[in-house]
Parts: structure tokens; C-alpha cells; sequence
């Protein structure tokens, strides 16, 4: 028995100390989000926005190919509309969608406010408020509610650095290795490894948009010709993203600034 316990504790401090033997805390893609058949087939129709709200029950979702609304409501209990895009406030991030169909009249107004729900107590990051008609009908129902932008589960994965403002990037170009990202959809975080020093923060995501915020390193001491403040700031300043070829690419309105690979 004492050997056995001597065994035991000898396996914790070297999984514990070895970080190479350490599980990754990143789950796989396939954790991140489940798809039906449909939507593997078919992935514009995958929400990208989804809200919800009490007396009366309703919830709807938003995806490319359009809106899925149901609820408790009399001649509301469930419907679909065609996608339309959201028209922008100047001033505040908020999008209005508005759409008119043979049977329905509906808008839409997102607001990036904290919105608390009345019976669960749960926060979500954007307050909803709707108004709604039958064609035909002269009054709209308003409801009040609160939704959640469904981060690209495609993120969720692994990516090393490849280029940097459209250069390739080499192991010469960093202290110990090359920048990588676990991205994490289900927490919208993200850790990895600056190139020098470790790195984590969280992710902002609406549809078309991906940042990443409040970015943490770790202060180990780097030699002169590292690039991980030029990998850093180039982070921090994207605003875009598009996946293609196992590829994730950042960039903002001035254009390319990170390219990674996928390798998990």
C-alpha cells in the first residue's frame, strides 16, 4: 500500500510539473458546438445571434438564412422570415432589423446593454426589444427580452503563427517559439503563447466582427530581435477574420495582419 501511494504521488508532480504531459484545457472543436445534419450540410443556417424573453415566453434565433421565432403568443407560436441585414446606429452599437412579409411585420433592435432575465436572473450582454403584427392588423406587440451573439465555432481550435503583416514568420523571429492561440468559443477566451511570454484574454465576437480584449503576458525577459510587441500589437488591432484552407486571417481596415495555421 505505501508503495502504491509513493507511485501515485510520483505521477501527479511529473504530469504536474511537466507541462508538455499536461492536457490541454482548449476542447476539441467537436465539443465546442454540435451540428445536425442540416446544418453541416448547410452551415449558413447556424445561428449567429439567439434572444429570449418572459411573460410572454418567446425566443428567437438569427442565421444567414433567415429568423426562427416561437412563443407562447396566440397566431405567434411559431414562424420563419427571410434574412435581412441589420441596418447600423452611428453612434452606439446597436442594429435594427426590420422585415415585412405576406403574414408578419417585425423588427428587431439589438443594443449592446446587459440585459438581466426576469425569471432566471441569468446575464446576457445585449438587451432585445421587438415589435410585432399579423398583416392586416393595425397594433404591434412589443416584447422585451434578452440575446447573445453564437461565436463561429470554427475558432474553436488551435492556430499557430504563419505570417505577420503578410511576412512569413520563423523561429528566429521569437525567444523560444512560434505565437500560437487556443481559442476557446464555449468561454469566448483565448491562451496561448506570445512567441516570449505566455498570453490570454477574452474574445469579443459579433457577426462579422472578432477581437481580441484584455490581453494578459506573462514578464519573462526576451532578447532585442523578438517580434512579440509587433505579434502583439498586430492582435490587438484586428478587427476581421476569415477561415479558409485551415487558415484563420486577421485583419482590419488597413488590411492583413495575421495569418494562422490550424493544427489541432
Amino acid at each position: 500500500m505505501v508503495k502504491q501511494f509513493f507511485i501515485v504521488l510520483a505521477l501527479f508532480f511529473m504530469y504536474s510539473c511537466n507541462p508538455k504531459l499536461a492536457v490541454s484545457e482548449v476542447p476539441k472543436a467537436s465539443e465546442a458546438m454540435v451540428l445536425t445534419p442540416a446544418e453541416q450540410e448547410n452551415p449558413e443556417q447556424i445561428p449567429y445571434f439567439k434572444a429570449n424573453g418572459n411573460e410572454p415566453f418567446w425566443n428567437f434565433t438569427i442565421s444567414e438564412t433567415g429568423i426562427q421565432f416561437t412563443s407562447l403568443m396566440e397566431n405567434f407560436e411559431n414562424f420563419t422570415t427571410p434574412h435581412a441585414d441589420p441596418i447600423s446606429a452611428m453612434d452606439a452599437n446597436i442594429k435594427l432589423y426590420k422585415i415585412e412579409t405576406e403574414s408578419v411585420n417585425l423588427t428587431i433592435q439589438i443594443s449592446q446593454k446587459e440585459c438581466i432575465n426576469t425569471m432566471s436572473g441569468e446575464a446576457s450582454p445585449y438587451s432585445v426589444s421587438i415589435e410585432l403584427k399579423n398583416s392586416g392588423e393595425t397594433e404591434f406587440q412589443k416584447l422585451e427580452g434578452c440575446g447573445s451573439y453564437i461565436t463561429d465555432y470554427r475558432l474553436h481550435d488551435i492556430w499557430v503563427l504563419e505570417s505577420l503583416q503578410e511576412a512569413k514568420v520563423s523561429l528566429s523571429d521569437f525567444s523560444k517559439e512560434l505565437p500560437y492561440l487556443e481559442i476557446n468559443t464555449t468561454t469566448n477566451t483565448f491562451s496561448g503563447h506570445a512567441g516570449c511570454n505566455r498570453i490570454n484574454g477574452r474574445l469579443f465576437y459579433e457577426k462579422g466582427l472578432l477581437r481580441f480584449t484584455n490581453p494578459a503576458t506573462t514578464k519573462m525577459m526576451c532578447m532585442a530581435e523578438n517580434k512579440e510587441d509587433l505579434f502583439l500589437k498586430a492582435l490587438q488591432s484586428s478587427s476581421t477574420y476569415k477561415i479558409e484552407k485551415n487558415r484563420l486571417h486577421l485583419s482590419n481596415p488597413s488590411g492583413l495582419l495575421l495569418v494562422f495555421k490550424k493544427i489541432d
